[in-house]
């Protein structure tokens, strides 16, 4: 039989594909041609039935599909360590909101997206939500670095630098969408804020346009049990009730933190097949609260995970993520196997693509899907001995530890150098912004 001719061809020491689940494969090799991958096959059979016109041999190495990031304000690292020890509301009043007036124009967007870009490529994201202005400057640092975003436009009742109010914002963001919509590393989301930052009428419609332009909404929602009681004194329901009355809860609506939950919760959420984005290190240190993600799996809701910005987190580190929502998930279910490695891995993967709507084309490496790839290098001393290499993933530190990075089979990182970004100068560039910052001029 004469090989096929292929680009790529990845031996691997051990290979988890995600779908099937809980799988661990030995010893085997993933085939990419093009952006597309072709199958896993044991190495010897691969090295017969493939021609390829570069081979990786990865013999210390873990590969999986890349990590899905889904939700953040990648723009906002430029704000990281600014105000920390706060809680969420003097946080964003009386230091991120002010600073962001001062400082937030298209330059900011630009390099502050590109940092956080670069340290998620580091850390093994190749797909993330954002939710920010200049929507533009953020789709062209993506189309530049080569990852893939759900790209979010943000919406408020009150005036920032990017708009005036409400209608102002759902006008720029539509356009943006007419620009940006068919680009292949990108998805458009309409982003309204929060409940309390945006009114019923500009609620009613957003709701309109994502039923008329099939798009998704991305939403901070139930994130603290102030604005909860808040709602409740204002409309008289809790705030998820009050989204349903408005048609904001739809199968592609994807609602950020949701700590405060109740049974009720629980049923809306069901019926109308919502998608959860859960931030635990930035709900920790903000003390916001817990997601009871354990009890939201067991009804059915699809779960994935976010870092939310490095303003209030402080990192983008999805596998550190990961260990803080798996140790979480125990502690508050009083189950040492509420999400498992394996569990938490899918959160990470085909459950953010699920929730971004690309489930179709990343978040497992199954033939046909794109070639969105990272490998972990699992030979630093805090990672020996391993036994399952899934596990050791989730509780060790992974991040750190990524060495290769490909999306839709283009090679953004090798042996931990950035291929499409310039560390060096991106470094210089936020020493400049933080100077600027931390004398207000």
């Amino acid at each position: 039989m004469t090989p096929l001719k292929i680009d790529l061809l990845i031996n691997c020491q051990w290979i988890i594909p995600i779908i099937p689940e809980n799988k661990i494969l030995h010893n085997c090799a993933l085939a990419i041609d093009k952006d597309r991958i072709l199958g896993i096959f044991p190495q010897a059979e691969a090295n017969k039935r493939f021609l390829a016109h570069k081979v990786e041999h990865l013999d210390q190495h873990i590969l999986m599909p890349g990590l899905i990031n889904s939700h953040g304000h990648a723009a906002m690292s430029l704000l990281r360590g600014y105000a920390d020890d706060l809680a969420l509301k003097p946080w964003l009043e009386g230091h991120i909101w002010p600073a962001e007036k001062l400082f937030v124009t298209e330059q900011f967007v630009h390099d502050g997206t590109r940092l956080s870009i670069a340290e998620m490529i580091k850390t093994g994201t190749t797909c993330f939500a954002d939710m920010y202005f200049y929507h533009d400057s953020i789709a062209e640092e993506v189309r530049n670095a080569g990852i893939r975003s759900q790209i979010g436009f943000t919406i408020l009742d009150f005036q920032t630098p990017f708009g005036k109010d409400a209608d102002d914002y759902i006008h720029k963001g539509l356009a943006f969408r007419d620009r940006w919509n068919d680009h292949p590393l990108i998805k458009v989301a309409c982003a309204p804020h929060a409940p309390y930052s945006v009114s019923d009428e500009a609620l009613k419609k957003i709701s309109t346009y994502s039923n008329e332009l099939d798009m998704a909404i991305h939403m901070h929602c139930h994130e603290t049990a102030s604005e909860i009681q808040e709602s409740i004194d204002t409309y008289g329901v809790r705030p998820l009730q009050r989204l349903n009355d408005l048609g904001i809860l739809l199968p592609q609506t994807q609602l950020v933190h949701m700590t405060q939950i109740t049974d009720d919760d629980i049923t809306l959420l069901k019926a109308h097949q919502c998608h959860i984005m859960h931030c635990p290190e930035s709900n920790l240190k903000l003390a916001s609260g817990f997601c009871p993600i354990s009890k939201l799996i067991d009804n059915g809701i699809n779960v994935a995970i976010g870092t939310d910005g490095a303003a209030s987190n402080n990192d983008l580190n999805l596998f550190g993520e990961l260990k803080t929502a798996s140790l979480l998930a125990k502690g508050i279910s009083g189950d040492a196997n509420s999400l498992d490695a394996h569990a938490a891995l899918r959160m990470a993967t085909i459950n953010g693509a699920k929730a971004l709507g690309w489930d179709e084309e990343i978040g497992s490496l199954e033939k046909g899907k794109y070639a969105d790839i990272i490998a972990v290098k699992i030979d630093s001393v805090g990672q020996q001995p391993l036994y399952n290499a899934a596990s050791q993933l989730v509780y060790t530190n992974s991040g750190p530890q990524v060495s290769h990075s490909w999306v839709a089979g283009k090679l953004l990182m090798e042996d931990r150098k950035l291929h499409t970004i310039n560390e060096q100068n991106m470094i210089r560039i936020t020493e400049d912004w933080r100077n600027k910052i931390q004398s207000g001029v």
